[in-house]
């Protein structure tokens, strides 16, 4: 089987929706207050956020296939759609996630090389992302591609706040 990514457009946001809620809501739910984690859903992917962040001609969102089942997908932001501003001339990858029956395949290392790809693409010399303290699976794998901590941020789950890593990777291209 093979695998494809594929960007997003507004004729995807139903199946959008119904995949960041349900990534979300598995990865998140035995940590979490249900209520917290419904109140976030609701705030996060209801559609009209969804159909602004697709909108955005600073935001993409990539699907990923494996063979013909969707498994995860990615949402990067550059300039003015980031979430903050770690480094001047970087993109951030807002959200990666993938489907539980499809972990432990590299799928997720697929999607963080498509946001390699695309930082290399659009001149960008640093890649950064914020991966939840207790998140310890993610951190490591993040690391293992060279992330690197080197800040941190509130993130509200509901009225719960919690802290963000914040890890960035330099870009090294090569010049032709």
């Amino acid at each position: 089987m093979t695998d494809e990514i594929k960007r997003c457009t507004l004729e995807d946001l139903a199946e959008l929706q119904k995949i960041s809620i349900e990534t979300f809501s598995d990865t998140f739910l035995d940590q979490n207050e249900a209520q917290n984690l419904q109140d976030y859903l609701n705030k996060a992917y209801n559609s009209n956020q969804l159909k602004r962040e697709l909108e955005n001609p600073r935001s993409e969102f990539y699907f990923l296939y494996d063979g013909t089942e969707l498994a995860g997908y990615l949402k990067i932001n550059t300039d003015q759609a980031q979430t903050e501003t770690i480094q001047e001339n970087a993109l951030e990858v807002e959200r990666i996630y993938i489907k539980s029956n499809f972990k432990r395949k590299g799928l997720g290392k697929k999607l963080i090389y498509k946001a390699l790809e695309l930082a290399e693409e659009y001149q960008k010399t640093t890649i950064w992302l914020g991966v939840w303290e207790e998140n310890l699976g993610a951190i490591v794998f993040y690391q293992n591609l060279g992330f690197v901590q080197t800040g941190a941020h509130s993130f509200f789950m509901g009225d719960d706040e919690q802290v963000d890593y914040i890890m960035t990777k330099r870009i090294h291209r090569v010049e032709g």
